[in-house]
């Protein structure tokens, strides 16, 4: 029903910037509630960043002052701006959505549905 497809990570150097991309497709994007996950070596995966349907955002506050997520409904398209990147940053990067009949921001890995397959990003020191 829905395809997520994430793309842009990559090894930086700590302080450097990269910017995440997910293509969506399937139902309506506008009706989507997103968000980004991410499972770093040795840990369970964990919320990043979500983003409403009328684009209300949340971070986690490790990432809150240094992260941007983003929406493009026109072209489905979800993205996230990372900037003064660490190297406990370094984590396999996915995007996530769910069909909502209401705007809302999603926290918890349960109540999403869709996933991308996952973007590396490897920060070093």
């Amino acid at each position: 029903q829905v395809r997520l497809v994430e793309s842009g990570g990559g090894l930086v150097q700590a302080g450097g910037s990269l910017t995440l991309s997910c293509a969506a497709s399937g139902r309506t994007f506008s009706n989507y509630v997103l968000g980004w996950f991410r499972r770093a070596p040795g840990k369970e995966r964990e919320f990043v960043a979500g983003i409403s349907w009328s684009g209300e955002t949340d971070y986690i506050g490790s990432v809150r002052d240094r992260f941007t997520i983003s929406r493009d409904n026109a072209r489905k398209m979800l993205k996230l701006q990372m900037n003064s990147l660490k190297p406990e940053d370094t984590a396999v990067y996915y995007c996530a959505a769910v069909y909502e009949t209401r705007t809302r921001i999603l926290r918890t890995e349960s109540e999403y549905e869709y996933w991308g397959q996952g973007t590396q990003v490897t920060v070093s020191s």
